[in-house]
């Protein structure tokens, strides 16, 4: 079933210019949204409000982000949510902008991660903090993402294939690896994230979501279905005893794994969500993320193959559970029916009810 979306695919702004919607995020009232948006012919990304249908694209001077403007001078904006957070990507470096105060964990998570990740990943450097503490400005790690790669045409199917072992040996050595007293210290230092944290942060987004539509007569299906759902998700990542507690990326998809050539190891972006969770977490957003590509028709099925395959012996050389790994890609898949975006929740429920119903088969 093709469910119903608040939110375009693409939108006019008032002088006739079209922008093409690459994310969007429910704002504080009911029916508004705040867009990440996108124009051909104009470097970077731009923000815009969605309010009853009406498309509004915002001027750079954010109030939640003071520093904005006078940073996005210094390159192109690569990555906008309004009023949270935003990426310049600059000459040799990335800037990122919080709004004031913001940068403080995420500058001392990337600093831990020099210490945690030492040898096994390479990390990105911080060369500057603002005083506000708003603005910190990461060194560039040289070499294509995983994305990158799968986008390339089929003469890159070996190099494709060798970054994603280069990837899991990385990821093993470093789950499986010993760690000294510092980098022991950084660990037990990082938040720890059971499955009711999960649970919890699960039902507060779909919580949100029912909020966002709970006037629009057109989408009561989407609603109980939604709810069903939920319940199901939040069953499957309680019902089970979880896998051990390990160090977790938080984040990770191919877009923050980067391939550098020759010895140097592969490198990782953006450790702002780095935490303690099951091993599973990690591993199933990363697979949920290259299915939802093929899916999508952004990567071919061979090397949708080749990288699912990588991710499952990683799961088994870690002694993931199956049904751990099951849970968390459900609740990701989950994660993503919330999206506003067309076609985001018609396509995640519909993997849903696919899933559901080849547990029953077993």
């Amino acid at each position: 079933m093709d469910w119903a979306s608040p939110v375009p695919a693409t939108a006019d702004d008032d002088t006739g210019t079209s922008w093409t919607v690459q994310r969007a995020w429910p704002d504080k009232t009911p029916g508004e949204f705040v867009l990440e948006v996108l124009t051909p012919g104009r470097p970077g990304v731009r923000g815009a409000h969605l309010r009853q249908g009406q498309f509004e694209l915002l001027p750079l001077e954010d109030p939640g982000l003071p520093a904005l403007r006078e940073e996005a001078q210094k390159g192109e904006l690569i990555s906008y949510w309004p009023s949270r957070q935003a990426v310049v990507r600059a000459d040799g470096c990335y800037i990122k902008i919080f709004g004031p105060g913001g940068a403080v964990v995420p500058a001392e998570r990337c600093a831990q991660m020099d210490a945690l990740l030492d040898g096994n990943f390479t990390t990105p450097r911080m060369l500057r903090q603002s005083s506000r503490e708003d603005v910190i400005v990461f060194s560039a790690i040289t070499g294509p993402t995983l994305n990158e790669l799968g986008r390339e045409g089929p003469a890159c199917d070996e190099a494709f294939a060798k970054a994603w072992e280069k990837w899991s040996r990385a990821w093993v050595a470093e789950l499986n690896g010993s760690r000294g007293p510092a980098a022991q210290s950084v660990l037990d230092s990082l938040p720890l994230r059971p499955p009711q944290w999960e649970v919890t942060k699960m039902w507060r987004r779909v919580d949100d979501w029912l909020r966002h539509n709970e006037n629009v007569p057109e989408l009561s299906s989407q609603r109980d279905t939604l709810r069903a759902a939920a319940e199901r998700v939040a069953t499957n990542l309680l019902r089970t005893a979880p896998d051990p507690m390990v160090w977790a990326h938080g984040d990770l998809y191919d877009r923050q794994i980067i391939v550098p050539d020759g010895d140097i190891p592969p490198g990782l972006l953006d450790f702002d969500s780095t935490a303690r969770h099951e091993a599973a977490r990690d591993l199933a957003g990363l697979d949920v993320r290259l299915e939802l590509h093929l899916r999508n028709n952004r990567m071919t099925r061979a090397r949708y193959l080749t990288a699912h395959t990588q991710v499952l012996a990683v799961a088994e050389e870690l002694h993931v559970s199956p049904v751990r790994f099951d849970a968390y890609s459900d609740a990701i898949w989950l994660r993503l029916a919330l999206s506003p975006l067309p076609g985001r929740f018609s396509l995640a429920i519909a993997v849903l009810a696919e899933r559901a119903a080849q547990e029953l088969r077993q």
